[in-house]
């Protein structure tokens, strides 16, 4: 498992209020409703974009491709694959939780 010891770098109350809603909701329905409510359209794909970024480098995909694939520039597939690789294991987390439910293929291990 992770750290127990992480802190994130953007808590406060208000933040610690969000990831309560978010974890608080069940239902795929729910999750779109309440994201609709809180976040503009852009907003929304630009975060599903990221992770359809980081779903794609986990699975050693090209930039150019991933580029191509889901119209991300290479600044965007730079920092998402930063993330990846030295961030706070958040991608790595819902991407292992997503591949072992069978949403997305597993990625490679090292």
């Amino acid at each position: 498992g992770g750290c127990p010891l992480f802190t994130p770098k953007i808590q406060t109350s208000q933040t610690d209020m969000l990831i309560r809603a978010i974890v608080a909701l069940k239902e795929p329905e729910d999750a779109y409703r309440f994201l609709e409510d809180v976040c503009t359209i852009q907003e929304l794909k630009s975060i599903a974009q990221r992770l359809h970024v980081a779903c794609l480098l986990r699975e050693r995909v090209t930039y150019q491709e991933i580029a191509r694939r889901t119209g991300a520039s290479t600044a965007t597939i730079s920092r998402v694959n930063r993330a990846l690789t030295s961030g706070a294991g958040g991608y790595q987390k819902v991407l292992d939780a997503l591949s072992k439910n069978g949403a997305i293929p597993p990625g490679d291990k090292d």
